[in-house]
């Protein structure tokens, strides 16, 4: 539309300039630029404001799967996810770029092995506190090496207790599993798997499983695979929130973002495409609500 590429050069030529260049008449210019947009315009224009505001909301971390789910459950959008993805490239909507992440462990002691449980699929959780997934990794500041230990539960992929000291200690990971503990008051039994790291395999962290009355699992030798839940948490932790802050200044100021990123976006807002793209906290959420439905229904059938 040539009316459209007038405009386009208004900010550098006069207007009688630009329509005479381009063959067109100042009347008709106006015009065109009074008329009403049309509806499609309109609607497309809304659904650009909507993947714009969804994706600052996201820390300019979602995609455009991430971005469509939202469309879908917030503002009933029935087009498709081609459509949004088109949209988010010709107005240079896209997620922030990832970086490589490589995972370390400590496996060299003579501390006892505990079996995979996690290898059996009958232990596979299908429900919230029957089984928790941890590690260790760590982050750089300009006062030395932070060093964070994380709690996932396995099924709603929360993380229930975390623990950030400047020594990867026993006492970090056993901080990380009091935190999970004391929040979730899980029945006995349940299974807490980690890699075979020296931290997890200390006396005093089997003691302390032993009074919450947990099952320990532990990783295959060398196989990041058995722990992939936690490792897939690292990846998304390091390339969207510690590798966009460059160096933390200090452990202080790192500590208090990475809290602030798993409490108030990870488990209550960040979609999670394993979890039908719910956070893990609505996920849990509508998992007691199903139970409640399906225990509601019993009794009214067994009344009747």
């Amino acid at each position: 539309m040539k009316y459209a590429f007038v405009d386009t050069q208004l900010q550098g030529y006069p207007l009688s300039l630009a329509c005479e260049t381009l063959g067109v008449c100042a009347s008709g210019y106006h015009a065109w630029r009074e008329r009403p947009a049309a509806p499609r315009t309109l609607e497309q224009q809304r659904l650009v404001f909507l993947i714009n505001t969804i994706h600052q909301r996201s820390g300019e971390l979602y995609g455009a799967p991430r971005i469509y789910a939202v469309l879908q459950a917030e503002h009933g959008y029935e087009g498709s996810e081609t459509r949004v993805k088109a949209l988010m490239r010709a107005h240079g909507i896209r997620a922030k770029t990832r970086k490589k992440f490589k995972a370390t462990t400590d496996s060299n002691h003579k501390q006892p092995i505990a079996p995979n449980l996690l290898a059996d699929a009958l232990n596979q959780p299908t429900a919230p506190n029957q089984a928790f997934v941890s590690d260790i990794t760590y982050i750089r500041t300009q006062e030395g090496w932070l060093y964070l230990a994380a709690v996932m539960d396995l099924y709603t992929r929360a993380i229930v207790g975390w623990a950030l000291k400047p020594r990867m200690s026993a006492d970090l990971v056993m901080d990380a599993l009091t935190m999970a503990w004391f929040r979730k008051r899980p029945g006995p039994g349940l299974i807490f798997h980690s890699d075979r790291g020296s931290q997890y395999a200390s006396q005093a962290m089997r003691r302390l499983l032993g009074d919450y009355r947990m099952r320990q699992s532990m990783s295959g030798k060398g196989s990041c695979f058995d722990n992939a839940a936690m490792e897939s948490f690292w990846k998304t932790l390091k390339t969207e929130r510690v590798y966009l802050q460059n160096t933390y200044e200090t452990r202080e100021i790192a500590k208090s973002d990475i809290v602030a990123y798993v409490e108030m976006f990870y488990n209550s807002e960040r979609l999670h495409s394993a979890l039908g793209y719910r956070s893990p906290n609505r996920f849990e959420r509508d998992h007691y609500a199903t139970l409640h439905a399906q225990k509601s229904a019993n009794k009214s059938s067994t009344k009747t």
